[in-house]
């Protein structure tokens, strides 16, 4: 079974949010003192390997408030060269599972998901607000589950 785009819309326009067209829009509040950690961020994301940030810390520390960040700076342009025309998506891992009624649902969601990543040959970025959860995530018998899906493309 193949995965059905409902609206016209992309899979990360389905289950995701782009925090670069909310920064561009305004409907984003400053960030403010977070300045370090967001260009430790840009640091590790322009690294040839090893590029793969993770934030970490107990709920509520502002892991989300630096992706936000990071989305303001890349549309103002203060990010290197290979960052200028990246999008960033923050995944709703919950609008992933939820309604993923027929086994294989989930995967094909996340499956589509990772398909508009690749062929966007590294425009986009993905934000996974608390990561651990997809430990596990759409895993049933036969199924891959999502930190197992998402592992070749880190």
């Amino acid at each position: 079974m193949q995965f059905q785009q409902t609206d016209n819309k992309k899979p990360l326009e389905q289950f995701g949010r782009n925090l670069t067209e909310t920064a561009k829009s305004g409907k984003m509040d400053p960030v403010i003192g977070r300045d370090e950690e967001i260009r430790n961020v840009i640091r590790i994301l322009t690294r040839k390997t090893k590029n793969n940030p993770v934030l970490i810390g107990e709920p509520g520390v502002g892991k989300t408030a630096i992706a936000e960040g990071l989305a303001q700076r890349i549309v103002k342009g203060d990010v290197p060269e290979g960052l200028k025309e990246c999008e960033l998506y923050e995944l709703d891992m919950s609008a992933l599972v939820a309604g993923a009624s027929y086994q294989g649902q989930f995967e094909e969601r996340l499956k589509g998901v990772l398909k508009q990543v690749k062929e966007a040959e590294g425009r986009i970025i993905l934000f996974i607000d608390e990561i651990h959860t997809i430990v596990g995530a759409g895993k049933t018998s036969g199924a891959m589950d999502a930190g197992n899906m998402l592992k070749p493309m880190l």
